[in-house]
């Protein structure tokens, strides 16, 4: 595995060198080996608390961290940070996408800011609040299909118990400027549940209570979103359970995987490269943040 290093400081990346007790399932190809990184990227301390990624092209990435209003450009070949560009106050930004020249940053509160004018140093910065069911922000990613911006909450607010399995996912149409009221992609937490058990996958489960059988306790509190430009599938993080979850533009999901904790100790963002590469951002924790990118390999299932 060939490992990058974006500072001028040399760190070791300490693996714990065993699996995650989840297994990944066989049943379905999402073209990457997620037991094995193909680059490694040990990033800076300033990115410590890293928690989201954008690709700008082939060995570009722009990130954003929880504690400032800044977007860091980072040259991944050159193994640093080229630009620092501050639109904002501190605050808790958790993702941010590119679309076309500009930037779109989320904050956990639904505060979206959008970044433009970058080219003559001169920024604008115009904020929209987000009114959605639900609060903490941490996903969001930019679906060029329908010239959108799919949004999250990772904690859902509903008094419906009929809703209370249920999760959604909003788009904030770029061309009105506005949240669309109604979700545009809805998962049903029995339905992800029953699909894993019917294929065998390893996945938190209930207490098991006498006389019943065990049933799957997934939360689906997501941490990261985006859609890779080759399948236009959707790749959902969970970083609270350390599960990957891939289903179409429908929410029908095709793919659910647990995620190494050596390698995964907090995935926080992910993005994808023009030909399909899939790079995964972790906090740092109580060690050096990281990005791990996957190259696409389209074939048999790992």
């Amino acid at each position: 595995m060939k490992v990058l290093i974006l500072s001028c400081l040399c760190f070791m990346l300490v693996s714990a060198g065993r699996d995650d007790h989840r297994k990944t399932a066989n049943f379905r190809n999402i073209e990457y080996d997620l037991k094995s990184p193909d680059v490694t990227y040990l990033l800076p301390a300033e990115l410590r608390e890293i928690s989201g990624i954008t690709a700008l092209d082939e060995s570009s990435i722009a990130s954003v961290q929880d504690e400032r209003g800044t977007v860091f450009i980072q040259n991944l070949e050159k193994n640093e940070i080229v630009k620092r560009i501050n639109f904002g106050p501190p605050g808790d930004y958790e993702d941010i996408a590119r679309v076309g020249d500009k930037f779109y940053v989320v904050r956990s509160n639904k505060i979206l800011t959008e970044i433009e004018n970058l080219k003559t140093g001169n920024i604008i910065t115009k904020n929209y609040a987000l009114e959605l069911r639900g609060f903490d922000v941490e996903g969001m990613c930019y679906d060029q299909n329908n010239n959108r911006l799919l949004v999250l909450p990772k904690q859902f607010v509903t008094d419906d118990k009929d809703k209370r399995d249920k999760r959604y996912i909003y788009a904030f149409d770029r061309s009105s400027g506005r949240l669309l009221k109604d979700p545009v992609i809805s998962f049903d937490l029995h339905e992800i549940g029953k699909f894993c058990m019917d294929n065998d996958i390893k996945i938190p489960m209930k207490d098991k209570k006498k006389g019943k059988k065990p049933e799957p306790d997934i939360k689906f509190r997501i941490s990261a979103i985006g859609i890779s430009p080759v399948t236009n599938k959707l790749f959902i993080v969970s970083g609270m359970e350390r599960l990957i979850f891939v289903s179409d533009m429908n929410g029908n999901i095709e793919y659910v995987s647990g995620l190494r904790h050596d390698l995964f100790p907090q995935p926080e963002g992910i993005t994808f490269m023009k030909n399909g590469d899939m790079l995964i951002s972790n906090e740092g924790r109580s060690g050096t943040a990281t990005i791990l990118r996957f190259y696409r390999h389209p074939g048999p299932s790992r």
